[in-house]
């Protein structure tokens, strides 16, 4: 299959380079990163080792390939949805987070599929990405059910390496990742703490809340996530990923922009949306965001 990477930094890379063990991969990404693979190709560390040489590009415009994968910031989406829109392509399947698939349809002709990534990934230096934990790439219909391009592309996902489960129950599975989202990124963010020091101390109280506000939004959406399955999606992901520090702890880490909006607002545009109180959620977004704009990364008002 040829495969069409879309924002190559650590996930991007990581899953791009499983996929280059047994297909054609076309990674875009920024420069130096993208210039040492053109070079030396990339490598794999840490649970995974690998060495590959997928093509390596900046440009992501007037491209062709079976399928893109999405992996930018969320706040990226509508720039990569710009990008891919210039080329052909049979399937695009989102692995970002919060919910950008339904952007992603409104921008593009090729069907979009749901997907999520519980790999773990950090990125090293240019031209080498950290495999921090293996995890599971699940793909399927953004409505549900069953779909034949899903089954295609979980196929190709095997066929490389990658545990893989093809979902015909994503929404519900959508949801349950944004109760993990909410409930590890701002809770470690603003304790500056790993995956599991979050939810073992203090800040566990708020990470749990965080996940439950989300299950009742998603109730209220219409689709089955119980409080306890929530909180107990958060602390599986937390124990799997004990060691690590969320993606939005890291961006605080580094002075960056995070991804706020496409898990906070998420949560909490369709609370408002449904009627569904959500004081933690907000609470956690209106902090993030007082430190960016701080930062200076985002304009107050």
């Amino acid at each position: 299959m040829e495969v069409l990477v879309y924002g190559a930094g650590a996930l991007g890379s990581l899953v791009g380079g499983l996929l280059a063990r047994a297909h054609e991969v076309t990674l875009v990404g920024r420069d130096p990163h993208m210039r040492r693979v053109r070079e030396d190709g990339l490598r794999i560390d840490g649970a995974v080792d690998a060495r590959v040489r997928p093509r390596a590009l900046t440009d992501g415009t007037h491209r062709t390939a079976d399928l893109a994968v999405v992996t930018t910031k969320a706040y990226d989406t509508d720039a990569a949805a710009r990008a891919l829109a210039t080329g052909e392509y049979d399937a695009v399947c989102s692995l970002q987070n919060g919910f950008t698939e339904e952007r992603l349809v409104a921008a593009l002709d090729p069907t979009v599929l749901a997907g999520t990534a519980s790999y773990g990934a950090r990125f090293a230096e240019p031209g080498r990405v950290t495999c921090t934990g293996v995890g599971e790439v699940v793909v399927g219909a953004l409505s549900g059910g069953t779909d034949p391009l899903a089954e295609r592309v979980g196929s190709a996902f095997e066929e490389a390496g990658i545990e893989t489960t093809v979902a015909a129950d994503m929404p519900r599975r959508r949801y349950e990742k944004l109760a993990v989202n909410a409930g590890i990124n701002g809770p470690s963010a603003l304790a500056r703490l790993s995956n599991g020091e979050t939810l073992g101390g203090p800040g566990g109280e708020a990470a749990r809340e965080a996940a439950r506000e989300v299950a009742r939004v998603a109730r209220a959406d219409g689709i089955s996530l119980g409080d306890d399955e929530a909180v107990a999606a958060v602390e599986r992901v937390a124990a799997d990923t004990a060691a690590n520090r969320s993606s939005m702890c890291e961006d605080v880490a580094a002075g960056r922009r995070t991804e706020v909006d496409a898990i906070y607002g998420a949560a909490t545009e369709r609370a408002d949306r449904f009627g569904v109180p959500a004081p933690t959620c907000r609470t956690i977004a209106s902090l993030i965001r007082a430190w960016e704009v701080g930062e200076g990364v985002r304009e107050s008002g």
